[in-house]
């Protein structure tokens, strides 16, 4: 008999079941895999790391393979509102039941192994694509890279996006550290891709060391923008006037980019016409990326939560101005730069409003304003006790042509969403 019936008790149970909810390593995981018989699937695996921009590289990936017919399974991580969201096959999230039966697989062969939350639904991801046998599965790394769960299956291509500083207590403080630590999902020999212009030369260095296939952006592959569609050139291909992507920031062509060079790489077992990549490109969806409600007070609700992603928040919000005036609902969690994030965000914002994420390592309204890196005008910074506390005040204070803008975390941004629906 399984252990638990339904979702919410087996998320429960395994929020509880290993010591430390953060536990990088291979060791614990790799042998529980092993006894599922799932390290040398019948898939093609494509492997996505890095600090931003991972999930909306594999949200582009996953569309327009879709978009070329092909069967595919895409595990990312965190998610907004479902723990669904996290395993997708063929663009669909995985059902209630055949989650329930995944995890009660890993239960039954990991024995006495403890498992980390992460783990858990790493290893019952893979256990859904066995059993669903797509053609090509896209894995987000959750943490890092080398020390990574996804990390126990070698990637047939590598794709790392852009190098910052985030998560330091784990990856170091240091970008050429951090790029290390990303790194570990090269494999030798095979395509390593990495859509950061100016990666950490630790990346290249291990790539070099494994004598992988390197294509770098701005090197070995590039894109020029013009108005409104933009041009890639690649190693053997080049493709003129594509439309911009859905996801919007300048920033998203950087990861549509590292996609075209993904694709490139697979071209000889997965083609695909300009018609798909036209329709992926334009089709893709992705929850909390600069996701922009319209109406007489604008919403946009964006997940940014370290100092790279916040300067690109501001010049997505710089680059498309409203008439009014912009108003921030800010939740962040405690081991974030709060100083630098919010420097980042000043010349954009006009009133702040903070709140306290509902999570243990939610940083508490008051806690945060202490740690601004800005000093706005006495009237302007406003304390919440919840987020939707926070966005009904703001959708109550704010003027036709004004703008709400809720960013800080994951958490906050899904608490946000969930108020606003």
């Amino acid at each position: 008999m399984p252990r638990f019936n339904t979702l919410s008790d087996w998320l429960a149970w395994q929020e509880t079941l290993h010591p430390h909810k953060i536990d990088l390593g291979l060791e614990r995981v790799a042998s529980v895999a092993d006894r599922l018989q799932l390290r040398q699937p019948d898939f093609t695996v494509v492997t996505v790391a890095g600090t931003n921009g991972k999930g909306s590289s594999v949200a582009m990936l996953e569309s327009v393979l879709l978009a070329a017919g092909y069967q595919t399974g895409t595990y990312t991580s965190p998610h907004l509102q479902r723990y669904n969201e996290r395993i997708r096959i063929n663009g669909q999230q995985i059902d209630d039941l055949s989650l329930c039966s995944a995890f009660a697989a890993v239960d039954s062969a990991r024995g006495s192994v403890s498992l980390s939350y992460f783990e858990f639904g790493t290893l019952a991801a893979l256990q859904l694509f066995k059993q669903r046998s797509p053609g090509i599965v896209i894995l987000e790394v959750g943490l890092g890279g080398r020390l990574d769960a996804v990390n126990i299956l070698d990637s047939d291509v590598a794709l790392i996006t852009s190098i910052d500083i985030d998560h330091s207590a784990w990856l170091g403080t240091d970008r050429e550290s951090i790029g290390f630590e990303k790194a570990g999902i090269l494999r030798a020999a095979r395509p390593a891709i990495c859509s950061d212009a100016n990666p950490p030369d630790s990346i290249e260095n291990r790539a070099r060391e494994l004598k992988a296939n390197w294509y770098c952006l701005g090197a070995e592959y590039c894109y020029q923008r013009s108005g409104a569609s933009w041009s890639w050139q690649g190693v053997s291909s080049s493709i003129k006037e594509l439309p911009l992507p859905a996801l919007a920031g300048q920033h998203q062509l950087d990861n549509a980019a590292g996609v075209l060079m993904v694709l490139e790489v697979l071209a000889d077992k997965y083609p695909v016409s300009r018609e798909a990549m036209e329709q992926g490109l334009q089709a893709v969806k992705l929850d909390g990326r600069c996701q922009i409600f319209s109406g007489a007070v604008e919403l946009v609700f964006d997940v940014a939560h370290n100092t790279a992603s916040a300067g690109r928040l501001t010049r997505v919000l710089r680059d498309n101005p409203v008439t009014g005036e912009n108003f921030l609902v800010l939740g962040m969690l405690d081991d974030k730069d709060v100083e630098q994030f919010t420097r980042a965000l000043e010349e954009v914002i006009d009133y702040w409003y903070l709140v306290t994420p509902g999570s243990d390592r939610g940083l508490p309204a008051a806690s945060l304003r202490g740690r601004m890196g800005c000093l706005p005008a006495d009237g302007k910074v406003h304390c919440f006790p919840d987020t939707a506390a926070a966005l009904r005040q703001a959708q109550s204070d704010a003027c036709s042509g004004d703008r709400i803008v809720v960013t800080g975390s994951f958490v906050t941004v899904a608490e946000a969403l969930e108020s606003h629906v």
